[in-house]
């Protein structure tokens, strides 16, 4: 296990930064079904954009499987739908098979998804020698609360689940998610946190070092593998 810390100006050199190192880690790679987690949030969006204007031609985008490690449940035009924006900024303009794109049916009733995402992961992710799906990159936020995916401080059971997904809800609007599960985070080859902002730092500092309320933060059980922190500099005034 390897934990790696990158400091990085702000949110859109952040962005660049970690495009550049993605299409480097792509070229890497020595088989033809890749799997990324993605998530949501601001800097994938940024992300996402750099992607389909300056990485559409240069990276090979059909061997890559795209799935989520959260989603809404709301259906995929909504505003909110984490697969709705990647749509709208990076499938509808990249050469991505539409079979590579997994989204979660946000639109679904949520526990009969939870299970049938569950199935569409086992069919094209690889499991570790424990039997869980080991994606090869897990792309992650991290909340000011110290959330994760969708794994929320007072859900931190899901840290533990033996599912792959699970149901969950936002602590303070009540929204219900589904999401990927802490062992099936940390059984991933790489995973990477984008986190950017000061309103994070007190909350990064305690997360990357073990320090103060940690283990109040699901963000500092996600420990496994090759975990890379992209920060820009706002979010890391406290490390």
């Amino acid at each position: 296990m390897t934990v790696q810390t990158r400091r990085i100006v702000d949110p859109p050199t952040l962005a660049r930064e970690f495009a550049k190192d993605f299409a480097a880690w792509v070229e890497k790679q020595n088989h033809d079904k890749i799997s990324v987690a993605l998530s949501g949030g601001s800097t994938p969006k940024i992300l996402f954009e750099l992607w389909a204007s300056e990485y559409a031609d240069s990276v090979d985008w059909s061997r890559l499987h795209f799935f989520w490690g959260d989603e809404r449940c709301v259906p995929p035009n909504d505003s909110e739908s984490n697969y709705g924006v990647a749509k709208a900024l990076f499938f509808d303009k990249v050469r991505v098979p539409d079979e590579n794109i997994h989204r979660v049916h946000g639109e679904a009733d949520p526990e009969q998804e939870r299970v049938r995402y569950e199935e569409e992961i086992r069919s094209i992710v690889s499991s570790d020698e424990n039997g869980i799906p080991r994606f090869d990159l897990m792309l992650l936020g991290m909340g000011d609360d110290g959330h994760t995916a969708s794994i929320f401080p007072y859900q931190r059971e899901l840290l533990q689940s033996p599912r792959i997904c699970e149901v969950a809800q936002h602590p303070v609007s009540g929204q219900t998610r589904i999401t990927l599960t802490g062992p099936v985070i940390n059984a991933s080859a790489k995973t990477v946190f984008l986190v950017t902002g000061a309103g994070k730092k007190e909350v990064l500092a305690d997360v990357i070092h073990h320090k103060g309320a940690f283990e109040t933060y699901p963000a500092s059980y996600i420990t496994e593998g090759d975990v890379v922190f992209y920060v820009d500099e706002a979010a890391a005034e406290e490390l």
